[in-house]
């Protein structure tokens, strides 16, 4: 198989980042051995040659991206989750029947006016707070 060229410099990037299977190493070395030029230039990481590398993302880096989206991701379920609950312990109704008549139908706010206003403060604090980091979430591309 004739290899050329241009497909050594495509394979370069990887071959340069350590990401090239042994095989594709074995392929550039054995290129690189008949082309001193290019070998030259490779082991002197010429800056045309590597320009593609330098832009590929550290090892780790994505790691940790990842494992930040997690943790975003994370905190907005658990937000919108305790957002639901405050409101709906806020909202939460008292419903009486007596033969089979509906009695009572109140809110359980007008009862107990305080803890019950916390929650509902509590709630759409966190309601607030959830769609910022929603939109925060979309402007970054996570979802």
């Amino acid at each position: 198989m004739n290899v050329t060229r241009d497909v050594v410099l495509d394979l370069l990037p990887s071959y340069l980042a350590g990401e090239a299977s042994a095989d594709t190493r074995a392929l550039v070395d054995e290129y690189l051995r008949r082309d001193p030029d290019l070998e030259r230039r490779v082991r002197a990481r010429d800056i045309a040659l590597v320009r593609d590398v330098a832009a590929a993302p550290a090892p780790g880096r994505e790691l940790a991206s990842f494992l930040k989206t997690r943790r975003t991701l994370g905190r907005l379920r658990w937000t919108c989750a305790l957002a639901t609950a405050f409101t709906a312990v806020a909202l939460s109704l008292r419903i009486g029947f007596a033969d089979g008549r509906l009695t009572t139908f109140r809110f359980l706010i007008v009862d107990d006016p305080v803890p019950l206003g916390t929650c509902l403060v509590v709630g759409a604090v966190l309601w607030v707070v959830y769609f910022r980091m929603r939109r925060g979430v979309r402007n970054t591309g996570l979802a």
